[in-house]
């Protein structure tokens, strides 16, 4: 059986890359028959990213067979995965977020969660040695990866083993790393073809606190007046999107890359509250200004309260 290999929903460049370089390290170096799929269409940076590597975009699935092989790759969230993830056999899983629970295996499975800022570093850390037969495309991924998620190292998840082997790839490669990251960043940030809907779940993960079910929706951007400009219809689009996936409410982060800080919209009472007692923000109008806040990881879903 092959082996299938994907992380969370609405993909973004470490969920889509990530699984590409372990299908090809379990091909290539194990070898064993794997596959990278996606639970959903990559975001714009992601795209950009497999184009730039000549990586093949990774098929869709959104339906897995009983008893089908799978390692699952930066989650372990079962909000996040298939409906039937727990009828899977599951075989590993790689990641660097807290730990959610939910998930049920068949036996005993090879897990590895660090508290690095990307996927991508953890793999190449567990290949070892055999990391050195990397093609060029297969650095290029990680170093992909690794920038997204580190915001070229603006990010507080990032720490010095991230940089050093972003660095190390880049060198490696012949690449500057202000230059890649700021065509990744322009990728990420074009995003007037998507509806205020799309924009809603591009970057979301649900979490709940004290009972309220929020969709934590972040936009990462170097050009945040795209965004921002359309504030009103996405206010409006909000309600409609928390009905449709069953939460409560919807929180969005328009994240400045270059200014270091984040904008969130504040349709009603409750983000009101959210704002002023997760952040201590002074809420005046319909958004608020959070200077240095970048990650959602390590910011925002630790400091939500209601």
């Amino acid at each position: 059986m092959t082996i299938q290999v994907f992380g969370h929903k609405s993909p973004d460049t470490d969920s889509t890359g990530s699984p590409i370089i372990w299908a090809w390290y379990l091909n290539e170096i194990k070898g064993q028959a794997a596959e990278a799929v996606l639970l959903g269409e990559p975001n714009t940076e992601a795209l950009f990213v497999i184009n730039k590597w000549d990586c093949p975009k990774p098929r869709i699935v959104t339906e897995f067979a009983e008893g089908q092989q799978a390692v699952i790759v930066d989650t372990n969230n079962p909000a996040e995965l298939p409906d039937n993830v727990n009828a899977l056999d599951v075989l590993a899983i790689i990641d660097h977020h807290k730990l959610v629970g939910g998930l049920e295996t068949k036996g005993p499975i090879d897990i590895t969660i660090r508290p690095l800022a990307c996927t991508a570093t953890i793999m190449h850390d567990l290949m070892g040695d055999d990391a050195a037969k990397m093609p060029a495309w297969v650095k290029g991924l990680t170093l992909s990866c690794i920038l997204s998620d580190t915001l070229e190292f603006r990010s507080p998840t990032t720490t010095d083993h991230d940089k050093a082997l972003a660095e190390k790839l880049a060198a490696d490669l012949g690449l500057d790393i202000t230059a890649y990251a700021a065509e990744m960043f322009a990728a990420k940030s074009d995003v007037s073809a998507f509806s205020d809907a799309e924009l809603i779940r591009m970057d979301s993960k649900e979490y709940a606190v004290e009972g309220t079910k929020f969709r934590v929706s972040v936009l990462e951007t170097t050009a945040p007046a795209i965004v921002l400009d359309r504030q009103a219809s996405i206010m409006e689009s909000m309600t409609a999107v928390a009905a449709e996936d069953g939460v409560d409410q919807v929180l969005l982060f328009v994240v400045d890359i270059l200014n270091e800080e984040a904008t969130l919209f504040v349709p009603n009472d409750l983000v009101k509250t959210v704002a002023e007692k997760s952040f201590g923000a002074t809420v005046t109008g319909d958004a608020v200004v959070l200077p240095g806040i970048m990650s959602r990881k390590k910011q925002i879903i630790p400091n939500l309260k209601v």
